[in-house]
């Protein structure tokens, strides 16, 4: 089963890929969910093709995405797909290449197979757990930062913007970026040694990211420390922190509140 749904996840992100480049740089329409969070009709068009696709392959899957209605008899579902269709959705907007489509594959509220991909820079990350990580095929692996004075963390461009970042600056090196799935890949891919979110993210966020992390020798828990357990009847966690691993207890300790 799990080869299979890497297949169908890959075939399914790819083809949405292809339907999301069509719209980008290109006329569509935008609308809002929310305060700073919109909706355009890539996103809708790619979550049509991602469901179509997926839910043909798995009839009997549950389905939990960004931009579907949330259907309770997923949590009676023995496996179930957490997708979503634009990660990033303002960076898409703004012609920013840092946007991926993600799909994870969950059995027993772990994830089992992750598919990440960029279609603007034709990076297709995927894991299955127990098999390594991958992008474009290539084996990858986290870093090998020991150290967390100087070490390279990958933050929320808005949240930068903001200022909230200001007080890690003595410490880390900050990088802004988009996409919370994109960051989870490009630590595992060694880009970057860690990134982490302090405001609550959806597990549509960070559901595959956690598998290509954990994938590729690093390590993904909650504020906590404890490991994430996925398809809840509530998707929104607290917060994140992903690292190398050697990172880890450092970086729970330094986000801890009152400590910087």
């Amino acid at each position: 089963m799990i080869a299979q749904a890497l297949v169908a996840a890959q075939e399914a992100i790819q083809r949405a890929g292809e339907v999301v480049l069509s719209y980008y740089s290109s006329r569509y329409e935008i609308q809002s969910k929310g305060v700073d969070n919109p909706v355009t009709t890539a996103d809708l068009a790619a979550n049509r093709v991602l469901h179509d696709t997926l839910m043909q392959a798995f009839p009997a899957a549950g389905w939990l995405s960004e931009e579907s209605a949330d259907d309770a008899t997923r949590l009676q579902r023995d496996y179930v797909w957490i997708i979503d269709p634009i990660d990033g959705t303002k960076e898409f907007i703004q012609g920013i290449d840092e946007f991926v489509i993600v799909v994870a594959f969950v059995v027993g509220e772990q994830v089992e197979v992750a598919v990440t991909y960029n279609p603007v820079r034709r990076e297709l990350f995927h894991a299955c757990r127990g098999q390594g990580a991958f992008c474009n095929d290539q084996p990858i692996r986290v870093s090998s930062t020991a150290h967390l004075p100087g070490a390279l963390v990958l933050a929320s461009r808005s949240e930068t913007n903001r200022g909230e970042w200001e007080r890690f600056r003595d410490l880390l090196t900050i990088k802004p970026l988009g996409s919370v799935a994109y960051k989870l890949a490009q630590v595992a891919q060694g880009k970057c040694d860690l990134t982490f979110s302090l405001v609550p993210k959806n597990e549509w966020d960070i559901c595959a990211g956690t598998l290509l992390v954990t994938e590729a020798g690093g390590q993904v828990t909650d504020l906590q420390g404890q490991p994430f357990r996925f398809n809840q009847p509530d998707p929104l966690r607290a917060g994140l922190i992903a690292t190398n691993g050697h990172l880890h207890t450092p970086i729970l300790h330094l986000t801890r509140p009152g400590t910087v």
